[in-house]
């Protein structure tokens, strides 16, 4: 019998088995130690290989090249810092707007795991890319459904916010952070620069929930 022949693709291998999965875990954990460490000058396929404890070929196997492991080491953060935002908005954990605000606001900027200088090198290497809106959209969409869990409280909001609202909500709040994070502000997690996002945040929801009140008078 003919064997049937595979087409011919460049797509990078996609984890499947468990052993896959645990290296591709090891070699963006692997990244962002590297980049901790050494920023993006220091940060390359080899660099990264040799922390891993993988060959650079078994690196090639999963990732094209170095901007391949860093726009998938800024998806895997942002998905798990999404995650734990998630968790923290729950209104039982947190009844008031503020106090989700607030767990949301500390999640995101706790992402990485406290690494600001390995989320400053994903950072630049996303802008510099040109790519920073795949990080973004992600994160805005989920403001919009978090919304409707923050208007379900015993001090709701309003509870849908229109497209226009998250972008803006959404750009002010990581704008602020990522300036931040950028210019390696030394206030970065700071219980007061978490206190000026929450009254960001906090004071946007409110004034939106005004002024939909208003028209309804």
């Amino acid at each position: 019998m003919a064997t049937r022949r595979q087409p011919v693709g460049n797509k990078r291998r996609i984890p499947r088995q468990a052993r896959a999965t645990e290296t591709v875990a090891a070699i963006l954990e692997a990244a962002a130690q590297v980049l901790e460490a050494s920023g993006l000058g220091g940060f390359t396929t080899n660099a990264v290989a040799e922390r891993a404890g993988v060959s650079v070929g078994t690196l090639y196997q999963y990732f094209g090249d170095k901007t391949a492991i860093l726009l998938t080491l800024a998806q895997q953060e942002l998905e798990l810092a999404l995650s734990d935002v998630g968790r923290a908005l729950q209104a039982e954990a947190h009844p008031l707007v503020e106090g989700r605000v607030r767990a949301m606001v500390r999640a995101i900027v706790n992402a990485f795991r406290g690494r600001q200088r390995a989320r400053k090198a994903v950072l630049q290497a996303i802008l510099a890319q040109g790519r920073g809106l795949e990080t973004m959209e992600p994160l805005a969409a989920f403001i919009a459904h978090a919304s409707e869990q923050i208007g379900r409280g015993p001090k709701p909001v309003l509870t849908t916010l229109s497209p226009e609202q998250v972008f803006v909500l959404s750009r002010s709040m990581m704008g602020t952070i990522r300036a931040a994070v950028l210019e390696e502000q030394p206030f970065f997690r700071s219980r007061a620069f978490e206190d000026e996002i929450v009254r960001l945040v906090t004071a946007y929801l409110d004034a939106v929930t005004r002024s939909a009140v208003g028209r309804e008078a």
